[in-house]
């Protein structure tokens, strides 16, 4: 979960230059969009490797 983290910080850092820098503001919200959309992505992956396991176990 340190990756979600680490994602989520660059999400952040991406929106507090969008409020910083209204030139580029447009730019710096579709990069904070990607850091979510990486985000939720890990988050996903997450489950399913949890809910995996059990399976697994299930299985043998």
């Amino acid at each position: 979960m340190n990756r979600l983290v680490e994602i989520r910080n660059q999400e952040f850092l991406c929106r507090e230059r969008a409020a910083l820098d209204s030139k580029r503001r447009v730019f710096w919200l579709a990069q904070a969009q990607e850091w979510e959309q990486r985000a939720l992505d890990e988050i996903a992956y997450h489950f399913r490797e949890c809910n995996l396991a059990p399976a697994e176990l299930n299985a043998a």
